[in-house]
This record gives C-alpha cells, sequence and structure tokens, in this order.
C-alpha cells in the first residue's frame, strides 16, 4: 500500500508540473473568464506544490546549502522575468511596480517566512536553533543592498522624485550583482559551514541521517520539473494578475497591493519548503531558503530592472516612502537581534509575524 501510495505521488508531481505548463500555454496572453480564472489558479496551486516536492528532491541530492539556494534562484530569476514582462506592459502604472515587489519579498521572506518558520519550530521544539554566522552575514547584505537600491533614491536630487539618475541606478545594479555573487561565494564554498543546520548543542549536521540520496538520474528529472514547474507558476501567475488589478481596482485599494499579491504567489514554493524544514527542526534551512530569497530578489531584480529601463518608456521608481523605511529598519534591527542568541523562542517569531501584519495593513490602507 506504501510503495503504491508513493507510486502515485511520483507520478502526480510528474504530470502536474507539465499539464500546468500546457495550460500556460493555451491561456497566454488570452482574456479569461472568472471560471477559467478558477481553473488556473487550481494548477497554480498544484504546480507550486510541485515545484516544492522537487526542490526538496534536488536539496537532498546536492545537500545544503546548495539545496535553498536553487530553489532561491530560480524562483528569483523567473519572478525577475514575470516583473519586466508586466512593467513592459504596464505603462506608466508599472513604474513601481519593481519596487513594491521587491520591497515586499522583503518583507514576506525577512519577516513572514522566517517568523512562521521560528515560531513552528519553537513551539514543537521549545527553542528554534541555527547558525548566527551565516544567518548574520546574510541579513547585513539584505540590509546593505536594500538600503542602496530602495531607500537612497528617495534622498538622491539628480533626478526628480524617488528616482536614481542613470549613473546611481548603475551603481546600485552593479553593487547588487556584485554583492549577491559574494554572498552566493560565501554560501557555497568559503564558508559553506556557517549555513548548514545545527544540533541544540551546536553540532552542525553536514547530512540527513534517516535516507540515501536520490540518484543523479531522479535529480537531473527533478531539477527539470522544478523549472517546468516554476514557470507554470509565475506564467499562470501573470495570468491570472490582469483579474488581480481589476479585484485591487474594484475595491478601491491601492496599486501596490498588486506588488505584494505577485510576491505573495511566487514566493510560495519557498514558504512551504522552509516550513517543512522548521518542522523536521532545520530551522538554518528555513533561514537559507528565507534570506537567500530576499538576497537574490534584490540582488537580480534590480540589475535586471536597471537593464531593462534602457527600452522600457515609464520611469522607474525605486525609492521607498517614509512608513516602508520605518518598517524595513524595524525588520533589520528585529533580525540582528533574533540572530544574535543563536536561539529564538515562539515569541521572536511572533514579533517578525507582527511586523509582516503591519505591512499588509499599510499596504491595504496607507
Amino acid at each position: 500500500m506504501i510503495t503504491k501510495l508513493r507510486a502515485a505521488t511520483a507520478q502526480w508531481t510528474v504530470v502536474v508540473p507539465v499539464v500546468s505548463f500546457v495550460v500556460l500555454a493555451l491561456t497566454w496572453h488570452r482574456v479569461l473568464p472568472g471560471w477559467v480564472v478558477g481553473v488556473v489558479a487550481c494548477f497554480l496551486a498544484g504546480a507550486v506544490l510541485a515545484a516544492v516536492h522537487h526542490a526538496e528532491v534536488i536539496a537532498h541530492r546536492v545537500g545544503e546549502p546548495f539545496g535553498s539556494l536553487v530553489l532561491a534562484v530560480a524562483v528569483t530569476v523567473i519572478e525577475v522575468a514575470l516583473i519586466v514582462t508586466l512593467m513592459a506592459d504596464g505603462g506608466s502604472k508599472s513604474a513601481t511596480l519593481a519596487r513594491d515587489t521587491v520591497f515586499a519579498a522583503v518583507m514576506i521572506t525577512c519577516n513572514g517566512i522566517l517568523g512562521l518558520s521560528i515560531l513552528v519550530a519553537a513551539i514543537k521544539y521549545r527553542t528554534a536553533v541555527f547558525n548566527a554566522e551565516g544567518t548574520g552575514a546574510a541579513l547585513a547584505c539584505i540590509g546593505t543592498l536594500a538600503t542602496l537600491s530602495l531607500v537612497l533614491p528617495t534622498f538622491t536630487t539628480s533626478s526628480p522624485g524617488p528616482q536614481f539618475s542613470t549613473t546611481q541606478l548603475v551603481f546600485a545594479a552593479t553593487a547588487s550583482i556584485v554583492l549577491y555573487g559574494l554572498f552566493v561565494t560565501t554560501l557555497t564554498f568559503r564558508h559553506r559551514d556557517y549555513f548548514l543546520p545545527v544540533t541544540p548543542e551546536g553540532r552542525v549536521l553536514d547530512e540527513e541521517d534517516h535516507a540515501a540520496p536520490p540518484t543523479a538520474k531522479a535529480a537531473w528529472i527533478s531539477l527539470l520539473l522544478l523549472g517546468v514547474a516554476l514557470v507554470s507558476v509565475v506564467g499562470l501567475a501573470k495570468g491570472v494578475s490582469p483579474t488581480i488589478e481589476h479585484a485591487v481596482d474594484d475595491a478601491g485599494l491601492p496599486h501596490s497591493v498588486v506588488g505584494v499579491v505577485i510576491a505573495l504567489l511566487v514566493l510560495l514554493p519557498e514558504t512551504i519548503a522552509a516550513l517543512r524544514a522548521a518542522l523536521r527542526n532545520r530551522v538554518q534551512t528555513s533561514l537559507n531558503l528565507a534570506l537567500g530569497s530576499a538576497l537574490a530578489s534584490i540582488g537580480l531584480t534590480i540589475p535586471a530592472v536597471a537593464i531593462a529601463s534602457s527600452w522600457l518608456s515609464g520611469p522607474l521608481v525605486l525609492g521607498l516612502g517614509p512608513a516602508h523605511m520605518v518598517l524595513l529598519t524595524l525588520t533589520i534591527v528585529l533580525g540582528t537581534l533574533t540572530v544574535i542568541p543563536r536561539r529564538a523562542t515562539p515569541l521572536q517569531g511572533a514579533v517578525h509575524l507582527a511586523v509582516l501584519a503591519a505591512y499588509v495593513v499599510l499596504a491595504l490602507n496607507p
């Protein structure tokens, strides 16, 4: 019975990404009626779950922190393509889309995924333990890149409004890609042990003890299916984005809510994977996913939109408003205080979730 169940699960994780991709091809650039949007949403959810499964297969094969990096970069690359596509189609209304989506990704990952993972692990195991060296390094990079890319444009004077001049934008894009490249090098080679899960006693867990890794063939197949699933997730999210935009406009909400919804959709695979890792007491893996996704979102999106701005006709607004700068500062300060003790209780998780809730409230009612 268990063997048949595993076989059915394996077939499901193969079939759903392929069918979701077919649905994407059939609905691409089409005006969708309400019932079709509902069907697309179902396949979107299925593609998210399939992406999580294949990401975990790859992670088990290559080990941490490489597995977290694969999922974070894969999702972010496709997220960047979605942002650039929507900016090209949206005209002046999409001038702030990159800023809104990147900031939403930072808030969701650094407060939502991180806070929820800590809360779940601390409730189940009394305390959530992690590696402060790696987590602190990631948080320092996030604070630096977010400030250089999203805060400075509000105070520069070369261009009107919260925008960079061309020289400033080139600098921000270069700094983003260089710092992200250095972070990846630190994560994967020079100090890989800083990003591995630890026991409550501080012992580094280099390998999973309870199961043999999948074969190389299975990992390559999962990598291919992960790509198909993620393309389907982001493509189907773009397909339902007009419905989201109409719903936002009809509700009288700010257009920035669209960026929040997009970030929520594309970060679903990381969220589910992080929670599953937290339930196994692998909190460092959860933090690698959360903070790695935030870094990838800034480090890859800013250079991409900088290049895209050379042919996009509308302005590129990157500077945050005062309320969002306060939330960003609070997030970095709280993250630092959470990381320093190397362990956290449910209280720290709840505090991060409170900041995310404040962000959502201000997004809906600025």
